[in-house]
C-alpha cells in the first residue's frame, strides 16, 4: 500500500508563493505517475498538474499553466509542487495522488492511491 502524504500549505497574500510536498512510503515511487488536484469550497475536484515517472515531463491544467511547476525527486520519494503569482481562486485543499498505466492523466478517477490533502488559503 503507498501512503501520501501531503505538506506546505498554508495561508499566503496574493501574489506570494507556496511550494507543496507529497511524501511517499514505499520503494515503488518511481513506478507511478503523480498528480496534483484541488478542490475549493463549493466545487468539483479540479486537475492541476501531473508528472511523469522520471519527471520529464508534466501536464497541466489551463487555469494554472506558466503559474505552477510540478516537480519530483524519487531518491526522497517526493513530488512537489511550486505555487507562485498565487490568486484568492487558488484556495483550495490540493491533494496529491498516484496511479499506474494512466491514460488520461487529469482523470483523477484513475488514480489509485490519494493524499488527504493540505490546505491553501489566499488572502486578497
Amino acid at each position: 500500500q503507498v501512503q501520501l502524504v501531503e505538506s506546505g500549505g498554508g495561508l499566503v497574500q496574493a501574489g506570494g508563493s507556496l511550494r507543496l510536498s507529497c511524501a511517499a512510503n514505499g520503494r515503488t515511487f518511481s513506478s507511478y505517475v503523480m498528480g496534483w488536484f484541488r478542490q475549493a469550497p463549493g466545487k468539483e475536484r479540479e486537475f492541476v498538474a501531473a508528472i511523469s515517472r522520471s519527471g520529464g515531463n508534466a501536464d497541466y491544467a489551463d487555469s494554472v499553466k506558466g503559474q505552477f511547476t510540478a516537480s519530483r525527486d524519487n531518491a526522497k520519494n517526493t513530488v512537489y509542487l511550486q505555487m507562485t503569482s498565487l490568486k484568492p481562486e487558488d484556495t483550495a485543499v490540493y491533494s496529491c495522488a498516484a496511479g499506474t498505466g494512466l491514460v488520461r492523466v487529469s482523470i483523477g478517477d484513475d488514480y489509485f492511491y490519494w493524499g488527504r490533502g493540505t490546505q491553501v488559503t489566499v488572502s486578497s
